[in-house]
């Protein structure tokens, strides 16, 4: 199910949180509207945690995590670690990186099984995302941009990346990662898929300016909706939504 949400009016979504299949990261002083949109999805499940990194709200461009990890930049302070440390479950383990590229979101994208990261990124940081987030890590880029964090979003089960990827850089990802991808927008046709999407295995938050298509499409390639045993059809999905828009 992917549900529309804006922290403060920004439909930037995925600038302001952190969603992994173990927990939530939310940025601090959202209104308690942004906060109960995650509370209602995901608190049976997951816990959603408040927090800042490095004393700035904008904390899903500077972490990145999956179940088994999270990552932040060497300028998180000690208090905002402890805190991370006594709020995440006791599976999942946080590790500090020096690394030049410090927003990670941006540099750094992975499910629970693969990253792909920027081509620039330190050997070092390389090594830790390796053991720290249990995956395989490839250097990559996305329709010509390093920052794959930015324009490629992926889970368990699928993945969206920038409109402009052309087809055999599609089926290269695809089989790195090993799961479909479409070619895709948010937020009403932005190619900064990272910015305005957040997903995991079973729920996906987009921002509010995503139209009804986008949002078919995400619950198509990601497989959240109810009939998520049946394989993606991009038509079968676009139909509906489509001809909808063309009436009204």
């Amino acid at each position: 199910m992917a549900v529309r949400v804006q922290f403060e009016g920004s439909s930037e979504v995925g600038v302001f949180a952190k969603l992994t299949n173990a927990y939530c990261l939310v940025a601090i002083g959202g209104s308690a509207n942004f906060y109960s949109v995650f509370e209602g999805e995901l608190s049976d499940a997951i816990p959603v945690v408040y927090t800042s990194i490095a004393g700035c709200r904008i904390i899903g461009r500077l972490c990145v995590g999956n179940r088994h990890g999270l990552i932040v930049p060497n300028n998180t302070t000690d208090q905002e670690l402890q805190h991370l440390r006594n709020s995440l479950p006791d599976s999942v383990k946080i590790q500090r990186v020096e690394e030049r590229l410090s927003a990670l979101g941006n540099c750094i994208t992975c499910n629970d099984y693969v990253a792909l990261a920027h081509p620039d990124i330190d050997r070092e940081t390389e090594e830790i995302l390796a053991d720290t987030l249990k995956v395989e890590v490839f250097k990559q880029t996305v329709a010509d941009h390093m920052l794959v964090g930015t324009y490629c979003c992926f889970n368990n089960q699928g993945g969206l990346v920038h409109p402009k990827t052309k087809i055999e850089e599609q089926d290269e990802l695809s089989s790195l990662l090993q799961v479909p991808l479409v070619a895709g927008t948010v937020n009403r046709g932005s190619d900064v898929i990272g910015a305005g999407l957040l997903v995991n295995d079973w729920s996906a938050f987009c921002g509010f300016n995503t139209t009804s298509t986008e949002m078919s499409v995400i619950e198509g390639v990601f497989k959240l909706s109810d009939h998520h045993h049946q394989p993606f059809s991009l038509g079968s999905h676009l139909q509906a939504p489509l001809v909808d828009s063309m009436v009204s």
